[in-house]
């Protein structure tokens, strides 16, 4: 369910003009609005889609300034991440087809060094993909300590598109007895120790549900077929995957129930209008960095002194 404490909403306009403190103590307690960290009571219908925070369609110059100021503070929280070199980022992008994954990747990611930073995305498994466990294309893509690893869909595939459609199941070379009706309570289950065994070993998972809705889909569905521009970013299988709609969502809403924690927490992010989803996005992944602490690594007494002594030298060339 929503953090009961954060009733009061946090307009947008209020994160403009603020210094860099300032914008990360906000950043936190608007994200938490969209924050599910206890699954329990959670209803996917208490999340409105349309929800835009005040900015309307109008409202895309201020948006943007908004988003580059949260762009400008994940940047400078990243390189302490990066130099400190003890905590590892997850982040998960889960949603339906055109809800803007890739959008919220590009513009919020957009000022984090390439160096500290690797996106991983997931389509269809590969025949080597299925003769392992589900989980092994994405184990070994795990982000390394000081990195931000971004995971475009992710292991939630396993219990969103194979639970839909249940025939890919049985493409998947498990022994027959394994395939219970059971099966997808436990592949929640193992999901949520998996996350906290990430956890205990210094990895943050954050999780994100692009929520558009049935309509807004259509909409940019009909956008990339009438532009030339964007025909290739649609396939009618896409338009096959509407007819279950309802399916998918009650998947969402058991996965999300099940797998919401306080370390691994899902955002709900309202996706019909993407300059606010993308300030949601950037505000949770400020809210998951200050989290942590960060702090530029501290140099001994013994290292200090080596630094004088090689200043000192500089400073004498002639």
């Amino acid at each position: 369910m929503k953090d009961k404490d954060n009733k009061d909403k946090i307009r947008v306009e209020e994160i403009n003009a603020l210094n860099k403190k300032e914008l990360i103590k906000r950043a936190k307690k608007f994200s938490q609005q969209f924050c599910v960290s206890d699954g329990d009571g959670f209803r996917l219908k208490d999340f409105d889609p349309s929800e835009d925070g005040g900015i309307g369609p109008e409202g895309k110059a201020a948006a943007k300034e908004i988003l580059q100021q949260g762009v400008e503070a994940l940047a400078a929280m990243q390189d302490i991440l990066y130099a400190q070199d003890r905590w590892a980022i997850l982040l998960i992008f889960q949603a339906m087809d055109a809800a803007g994954k890739d959008g919220a990747i590009k513009h919020v990611m957009s000022g984090v060094n390439p160096q500290g930073c690797h996106v991983t995305s997931y389509k269809a498994p590969s025949a080597e993909d299925l003769d392992h466990d589900y989980m092994w294309r994405c184990t070994k893509n795990l982000p390394e300590r000081g990195r931000i690893g971004i995971f475009n869909r992710s292991y939630y595939e396993e219990v969103l598109v194979v639970r839909v459609h249940e025939k890919l199941l049985r493409s998947q070379k498990l022994p027959e007895e394994l395939i219970t009706k059971d099966i997808w309570e436990d592949r929640l289950k193992d999901i949520r120790n998996f996350e906290r065994y990430l956890n205990r070993n210094g990895v943050l998972v954050c999780k994100f549900f692009l929520n558009v809705s049935r309509k807004e889909q259509k909409k940019r569905f009909l956008e990339r077929i009438e532009n030339p521009d964007k025909n290739w970013k649609f396939s009618a299988s896409d338009a096959r995957e509407r007819k279950y709609w309802k399916d998918y969502m009650e998947a969402y809403e058991d996965l999300i129930t099940h797998t919401a924690t306080k370390n691994s927490p899902w955002y709900v992010v309202p996706a019909d209008n993407k300059a606010f989803g993308r300030i949601v996005v950037a505000s949770a992944i400020i809210n998951t960095l200050d989290s942590l602490g960060l702090e530029y690594p501290k140099l001994s007494e013994e290292k200090l002194a080596e630094l004088q002594a090689v200043k000192q030298e500089l400073l004498a060339e002639e």
